[in-house]
Order: C-alpha cells, then structure tokens, then sequence
C-alpha cells in the first residue's frame, strides 16, 4: 500500500488535505486521533474536525500504542503526529520532569512506534499529518527543545519512507515528494488500456468503439484541401472555433479545440487544481490517470450494474470539487439525463460531462454542450462518428473563464491542422451527423437482436455503438474468438467491472453475425 505524509503549520489546512485524500479511498476510513480533549479550548478544535468529518468513519484514541490504534483498517488517517508525541512525552512524566532517563525513554517509544508506522504502510493506506518542525526560533525549555527534537527526526524518517509527501501552507499544497501516481503502476496501467491494444492486423474489429469504413466523402475532400493548403503553416484555430460556436449556440472563446477528447481531459488536473475529484466509473479511464499522475486524490463513483447503471448523484462526496462522468457512459452505453448531471452542481464544484459518444445519439439527447453553466465543462470528441481516430479531433466547451483556464494549461498548436479542418467541416454537415447516427443505431439494433440469441450472456440498453456483455468469463471469451480471429473489449480493466465483463462494438449486419455465431460456439465450448 501507501504512505502519506502531510506537514503544516498551525491553521495551514493541513488536516483538511488529510481527509480529502482519505475520502479519496472510500468510506471505510478509520481516524486515529491524538489530541488530548482534557484542554477546553483543544476540546472545541477537536468537535470542529469531528463535525467536518464524514460520519461513517471510526475514530480511535490513541495513547503510547499509534501503530496498534491504526491497525485493522485499509486507509488510515493520523491526526497528528506532534499531539502525539507531547502525549507520549506527557505520559512518560518527561514534560514535568525533563531528565535524561525520562526524555530517553519517550524517545525510545516514539521511534520504535515509527520504526512500526512504516512497516504498517506496507499493507494500509496510512496518512499521517504533522507539525512543521523547526520553522521558529528554538524553545528555551529542554521539554520543548525535546518535544522538536523528537517531532523534526519522525517527520525526517517518515518522510523518507513515505511514497507521496506535502508541505500544506494555506491551504495549498506543495509537493516535498511524489511518486507520479497515488496509485499503483498496474493499476494506473489498466486505466490505460483502450480496444486498440486488443486489435491484431487481420481480425474483425469489435474491439474498438469507432464506426467503421473511414471519414465520409463529404470530409475527405476537405481534409485533401486542408493537406494542400494548411500543412505548410501552424495550426489557424479561429475557423474551426467559430463553426463549432455557430454550432452549438456558444461564443467561440468558450470553444477549446484538443488533440483528442483525452487531451482535454488530461488538462483538467493542471488547468483546475482540484483538490478532490470524483471520477463516476465504469468509464474511461484517461481522466483518472491524468488526475492520479499529477497527484490529484481521486474518490471513485460506481454506477450500479443492477440499477442498469444510472447515474447516482447522491453517491458523489460532497467534498470532491471536481466530478467528472461520461454521458453516455462507456463501455455501458448509459444516456443519463440531464437532471441528473445537474444535480451533480454544487458551490465550488466542477463538473465535466465528457460526450464522446453523444454524435451517435440521434434526436433530442441530454446534451448540456448548448448550456451556458459558469460550472461546467463539455468534452467532444469526432472520432468516433467521423471514424477518424488518427486525427485526435476533439475539443471543450465551457464558460470564457474556465476555457481561459484550459487554453493556459494546452500546449501550443495542440489541434493540428487537419483535425481542426474536420471540426470546422463536421461543424457545418449537422445534417450528414445525424445520418452517421442513424447507422450506428441500426448496427447497435441489429447486434442487440442476434444477442438473444446467446444463451448465458447477459446485456444492459445501451445508445451507442456498443454493448456490455456479462458472461461466466470475459477473459476466456476474448481469448477463443482472438483464436477466430475476431476482437472484442475485455472489460475487466474498467473499474467496477471484472472478469465477467466483455464490450462489443456493433458493426454491419453480416459482421454481426459472424460474431455472434462465434460468441454462441465460444459460451458453448
């Protein structure tokens, strides 16, 4: 597991930054306090961080045994390590009385309870908040001389043994040691793996969610002119952001053009600083790395399977001040309607609404794209409707201050010349969408009607150009139509999904078939 290390002066919010990260690992949070409630005025700060507390965690007292009081639990907080120590120093006699033998034997115990904090580290995660040490002038008196002493050598240790450390100044964190991820490396993997990966030359693609057969011609033609014209110059945006504006009802300085939907996605942790964001799962994973490699603590939202996925916003933390969901969702295909998103809004919250999928969605859809919302972000994304995956055409939507804030955190010329021809072309054939859209339903209609077919497969409604498979194993399922030559999604790297679950992406009719024939002999192999 992890270490943590939070330091901070008085008031410095360090403790705060302690439990927006420990809420980051769910609800079961034991929090080991340390603080001594006999002081009246410590007594009222003690119920201040008690009341701000979520209620479902367990508080435990801690007196010389730290290491035992935060036993037993998966994410531990300690608040804090100098209240601690002046409990133990207290406890031994070393404060009224600060001879040598006294102040050895506190020391003893202090680094003996540290020596065992590490070692716990190494199956839980542990949080542990301490006092900046030796920020001041030097105590006069040998007990807080002793007490500093103490303090300055566990946040030393702590701090080497520790995969992620802070300094907390008001409010602010600035980092003294990250390891790249709050997250281990397998895992941040898995939220990187996409369909492409599962796709060999040769086999019949169900494993990535574009629509096949390439750009329509109606776009060819434009890129081919956009070769010959713009690929001597850098990148002009202007036409591209006012076609999209024109579009969707905007102003064109609320329209980010991206190198891909994951690009603005992965621009939210610099250009925003959440200091707790909540990622609705199962979804796609970019948003998640991106905030974890920039240190961001991420609380994870999992749609429920058996309420067919909907989105609960009840579910989200009310501490998280940043959420961010897909709409509809992948790989469920879930449309959640608007109210719903909407609820999400809170005071100092942002929400992101990432719609990569809504282009395949004819009609009225829930799009919040044309709202002009000062708290939240839409992302696009043409490569899947438009089949140009190559390209990375996409782009946000968001009130001027926050596109302001995205457009300082983009690098220059991050939409490259032929992509932003695409945006500006698809921009103005509203019409030529609509009729992709239209081809994606049939396909998902068609596939959906052979599914029934198979006995022992379970699926969920879904408006995009996919489906969710439930079966007794994915993996296995994935591994004897690769022998068939056909590639389909394992989902098992989802969060909240396992080995059980397998997308496939719908193609035409006669492509429908062949995989479901191949999925009826690979269930009843």
């Amino acid at each position: 597991m992890s270490l943590t290390l939070l330091i901070g002066g008085t008031r410095s919010g360090k403790s705060a930054r302690a439990e927006r990260l420990a809420a980051a690992n769910g609800p079961e949070v034991r929090y080991v306090a340390t603080a001594d409630g006999a002081d009246p005025a410590m007594a009222g700060r003690i119920e201040a961080h008690r009341e701000r507390r979520p209620a479902d965690w367990r508080t435990v007292e801690a007196g010389d045994d730290l290491a035992e009081a935060a036993a037993g639990a998966s994410c531990v907080l300690v608040d804090g390590l100098g209240a601690w120590i002046a409990g133990v120093m207290h406890r031994a006699g070393a404060l009224e009385d600060p001879s040598r033998e006294r102040l050895a034997g506190a020391g003893d115990r202090v680094e003996a309870e540290i020596r065992a904090l590490v070692e716990l580290s190494r199956s839980v995660e542990l949080i542990i908040v301490a006092e900046d040490a030796g920020s001041g002038l030097l105590p006069p008196d040998a007990a807080s001389r002793s007490w500093l002493d103490l303090l300055g050598a566990a946040t030393q240790r702590l701090a080497r043994a520790a995969e992620r450390a802070e300094l907390i100044v008001a409010g602010e964190s600035i980092p003294l040691r990250r390891g790249g991820s709050l997250i281990p490396a397998a895992e941040q993997e898995e939220l990187r793996h996409h369909g492409d990966r599962e796709l060999r030359p040769g086999d019949a693609d169900h494993a990535v969610n574009v629509l096949a057969g390439g750009p329509p011609p109606w776009l060819r033609g434009a890129l081919d002119a956009a070769l010959e014209r713009d690929a001597r110059r850098y990148p002009d945006e202007s036409a591209a952001r006012a076609a999209l504006a024109s579009l969707h009802g905007r102003d064109p300085e609320e329209i980010v053009p991206t190198n891909g939907a994951a690009e603005a996605l992965w621009l939210l942790p610099v250009a925003l600083r959440p200091s707790l964001a909540a990622c609705v799962h199962p979804g796609f994973g970019e948003a998640e790395a991106a905030l974890r490699a920039h240190g961001v603590p991420v609380a994870r939202v999992m749609r429920d399977p058996e309420r067919s996925f909907s989105l609960d916003p009840a579910a989200v933390p009310e501490q998280a001040d940043l959420v961010i969901l897909g709409n509809p969702a992948s790989p469920s295909g879930t449309l959640d309607p608007a109210a719903a998103i909407l609820a999400l809004r809170r005071p100092g919250r942002i929400v992101v609404v990432d719609e990569a999928f809504m282009d395949l969605v004819p009609g009225a859809v829930p799009t919040l794209v044309g709202e002009r919302l000062d708290d939240v972000i839409v992302v696009r994304s043409l490569t899947k409707v438009l089949a140009i995956p190559g390209l990375r055409a996409g782009y946000a939507v968001a009130d001027a201050r926050l596109a302001q804030r995205l457009e300082a955190a983009r690098p220059p010329w991050s939409a490259n010349a032929l992509a932003l021809a695409a945006l500006e072309t698809a921009a103005r054939h509203p019409h030529e969408l609509a009729s992709i859209a239209e081809r994606a339903v049939r396909e998902r209609e068609d596939l959906v009607g052979r599914l029934g077919e198979v006995k022992g497969v379970r699926t969920w409604p879904s408006v995009a150009n996919f489906c969710l498979l439930e079966v007794e194993d994915g993996d296995a399922l994935a591994a004897r139509l690769r022998e068939s030559g056909i590639a389909v999604r394992p989902a098992s790297s989802f969060p909240g999904l396992d080995r059980r679950h397998v997308r496939v992406t719908a193609r035409d009719p006669a492509a429908n078939a062949r995989l479901v024939a191949a999925l009826i002999d690979a269930v009843e192999r």
